[in-house]
């Protein structure tokens, strides 16, 4: 065997290896249509009740959240709202009475923190009547002082 087939050989046999894998992750990339109805309806709520509601804004956060967390927000009613007075150090908020999450926009690992405590709180199913404050490090802020939330 010379040194071309072995290069093509071996080139066939990676293209082999690593084509599935690319195909598989375009499928995990792409939600399934009942993922997609639950962001679209999530991002509707939103454009509802959020003052500060912009496409831009609001879909990095919502798109964090699992389709399953979703669901549970939508059957009780509740929101997922962007809102720039939040503090970069403060920047995520359960709103208990007004049944809202909110988030800086602007605070780059505000959507990671807001899907890990909304995940956590659909999957308990139990949502606090107070409001409820997360540091930028993802744990509770005792005491923080945060603007109260406007509905639109």
């Amino acid at each position: 065997m010379n040194c071309k087939s072995r290069i093509l050989g071996s080139s066939l046999g990676l293209l082999l290896i690593f084509a599935p894998h690319a195909d598989a992750q375009k499928r995990r990339a792409q939600q399934p249509p009942k993922d997609n109805a639950t962001y679209t309806a999530a991002l509707a709520r939103s454009a509802e009740t959020c003052p500060e509601h912009s496409e831009q804004r609001t879909r990095p956060g919502v798109v964090a959240v699992p389709a399953a967390a979703l669901k549970v927000l939508e059957s009780r009613g509740y929101a997922l709202c962007p809102d720039t007075r939040l503090d970069t150090t403060t920047p995520v908020v359960w709103y208990g009475k007004q049944g809202v999450f909110a988030w800086n926009p602007a605070s780059a690992g505000a959507p990671k923190i807001l899907a890990a405590q909304v995940a956590a709180y659909a999957r308990n199913e139990e949502f606090p009547s107070a409001t409820v404050v997360w540091k930028s490090n993802g744990k509770l802020a005792e005491g923080a002082l945060v603007p109260s939330f406007r509905k639109r």
